[in-house]
């Protein structure tokens, strides 16, 4: 029995499909190894207590160390996706976002903009604690490494399109805008879209605009978007096999796995 927890609410896993490809790709392998499944939100009352009697556990997230430590009483075949931890006998599974980072912001310097603007989101774990987002840190490493214009241009609130709405509007009452924006989620970049259409700002004629993930909506929204394609189906697909060959085999080493992300080119960006 395979064991899924995930740190998000049911109503954000269907608001993004990241989360929802995740749980995909885990579940069609336990299917096709008729590995029998306990989903579980930490949302839920007692989510611990459904846990009890599985053989391996998959975390789906962001989680304190208290919860980090009490899964590991729970069961030794345990990994972590979309969350690195600092512990060298655990596995886990990331995204590589210094590369991903680094190839959104080549494309758009590449394209002429000098003045970039950032649209982020802020976790929190279940102490309280603010998870940081490294996309922020390596956007602000990149700018000052490269001269580029960026200060009065970070925003942050939450991963969703409502969010993104509200942070452009933010962005919109600068003195000046920047000539491109990188969004930390496909949700947040359709957000901002939305605000700026409904100021009569184009995209991309006026602004370029860049999202993250490569969710399914974003390949529909008007224009379509640019983003940065994360491999979040194969995220669950991999992690899945790998707890299952934790179980099986018991290896000394623990895994820490980075999968690389790419740039997926369409019409929401132009070259100045």
């Amino acid at each position: 029995t395979l064991g899924i927890v995930q740190w998000f609410s049911p109503q954000q896993e269907m608001e993004d499909n990241y989360y929802l490809l995740i749980r995909q790709g885990i579940e069609d392998f336990c299917m096709q190894n008729c590995i029998h499944v306990i989903r579980t939100y930490k949302a839920d009352v007692n989510y611990m207590d459904a846990l009890k009697n599985v053989d391996a556990l998959i975390c789906v997230g962001k989680f304190s160390k208290d919860e980090i430590s009490r899964f590991r009483t729970i069961t030794s075949s345990i990994i972590f996706l979309d969350m690195p931890v600092d512990d060298t006998t655990v596995s886990t599974i990331t995204l590589d976002f210094a590369n991903a980072m680094a190839t959104g912001l080549d494309y758009l310097t590449a394209l002429g903009h000098t003045r970039i603007g950032f649209l982020g989101g802020r976790e929190y774990l279940a102490d309280g604690k603010l998870f940081p987002d490294a996309r922020k840190a390596l956007f602000t490493d990149y700018c000052k490494a490269h001269g580029l214009d960026y200060e009065p241009y970070i925003m942050e609130e939450s991963f969703t399109i409502e969010s993104g709405y509200r942070m452009m509007n933010w962005m919109l009452k600068l003195d000046t805008l920047p000539t491109a924006i990188i969004a930390s989620s496909d949700p947040v970049a359709i957000g901002a879209l939305r605000a700026l259409a409904a100021k009569g700002i184009r995209v991309p004629d006026d602004i370029s605009l860049m999202g993250f993930d490569d969710t399914s909506l974003s390949a529909f929204t008007a224009p379509p978007l640019t983003t940065i394609h994360a491999p979040a189906y194969d995220m669950g697909n991999f992690g899945a096999n790998i707890v299952f060959n934790i179980l099986k085999n018991q290896p000394a080493t623990a895994m820490k796995i980075q999968l690389p992300c790419r740039l997926v080119e369409r019409q929401s960006c132009r070259k100045l």
